[in-house]
């Protein structure tokens, strides 16, 4: 990968979580900016609010399942309504502890889902999903 990711958005409601992915993810040398949002609502309102200086449009989504509000799930539904431009330019990861197999399945039946993982983010996760959708960068 020549280019580094120019923007990750992390949803989840875990304040800590959300602290070591963007360590994690820092770590790794891949992306540019970090947005952390701790809810669903907030995620939304990012990605309404995208701009190419001081917000600009995530290409790299991590979403978390179960979340106060509205759920992941839930965001996803609304996602769905927005604008081309305000969508990730390429990957939404749905991250989450779920042990649920009915949430992996239906993880499946939304396009906009490109991976269902299961937590915690590590770097191979990380260099994994670079890999997988980010190469020719």
């Amino acid at each position: 990968m020549n280019e580094k990711i120019k923007c990750v958005l992390l949803i989840d409601d875990d304040e800590p979580t959300n602290y070591i992915n963007e360590i994690i993810l820092k770590r790794t040398g891949y992306v540019d900016k970090i947005v952390t949002v701790q809810s669903g609502m907030a995620a939304l309102e990012y990605l309404k609010s995208v701009d190419e200086n001081e917000n600009p449009r995530p290409e790299l989504i991590f979403l978390d399942i179960n979340m106060p509000g509205i759920s992941g799930w839930d965001f996803l539904e609304e996602y769905k309504k927005l604008p081309p431009h305000q969508k990730a330019k390429n990957v939404v990861v749905m991250l989450t502890k779920s042990i649920n197999l009915d949430d992996d399945e239906k993880s499946k039946t939304y396009q906009e889902i490109s991976e269902y993982r299961s937590k915690p983010l590590t770097q191979d996760k990380i260099s994994d999903i670079i890999e997988k959708h980010f190469s020719n960068k």
